[in-house]
């Protein structure tokens, strides 16, 4: 059986809805998680598609939300927004960015494949320390509402799947097989080593 309990990390590209839903049920499950972004910063909509708004990840969620509710509070308050940073300042300080954190996880789910791949690029590219074992799942999951909370119910059902687990290492396999079957999603899935 995994460590008790499974160390968990979320990513998504700027920590804000896919991971942030996820870290939100996962610890509402006693699961012991924390959740991050993977690009340079944190984008959110804007009041065009090509008009994001762009934060450092150092910036917290209060800050963030206080900017945006400056900008255009009707805006942000219509597409959700202002909601999904009061949900995420309630849950932590402020985004946090993957490739500066060094704490170790059992597990990494990211939230789609781009993130995957730097996920698995940043731990390949690390002097291995410990050689202890980290499985990355890639779940792909549409950056909206609705598919973030869909998807962190997913997200939570294979962690509590992975949790209860004998032996992790061999029986994880055919575990997100039997994901991949009943949700009809493809999981990427590697090994990577501290």
């Amino acid at each position: 059986m995994p460590s008790l309990p499974l160390r968990v990390a979320v990513v998504c590209s700027s920590n804000q809805n896919r991971s942030m839903e996820a870290h939100h049920f996962l610890r509402k499950r006693g699961f012991s998680v924390r959740s991050f972004g993977s690009g340079s910063h944190v984008r959110l909509p804007g009041p065009a598609p090509n008009k994001p708004n762009i934060y450092d990840f150092k910036t917290t969620y209060e800050q963030i939300y206080n900017d945006l509710l400056k900008k255009d509070k009707k805006l942000y308050t219509q597409n959700g927004i202002l909601h999904m940073l009061d949900r995420n300042k309630r849950i932590k300080p402020g985004p946090e960015r993957f490739q500066n954190c060094n704490d170790p996880f059992d597990l990494i789910l990211t939230c789609e494949e781009r993130v995957y791949d730097q996920v698995v690029e940043y731990l390949n590219s690390r002097e291995q320390e410990t050689c202890q074992p980290v499985h990355v799942i890639n779940v792909d999951i549409k950056d909206d509402q609705e598919e973030a909370i869909l998807g962190a119910f997913l997200i939570c059902e294979l962690c509590q799947g992975i949790q209860h687990t004998e032996d992790m290492e061999n029986e994880i396999d055919d575990l997100l097989q039997e994901f991949e079957e009943r949700s009809r999603k493809m999981f990427l899935h590697t090994v990577c080593f501290y």
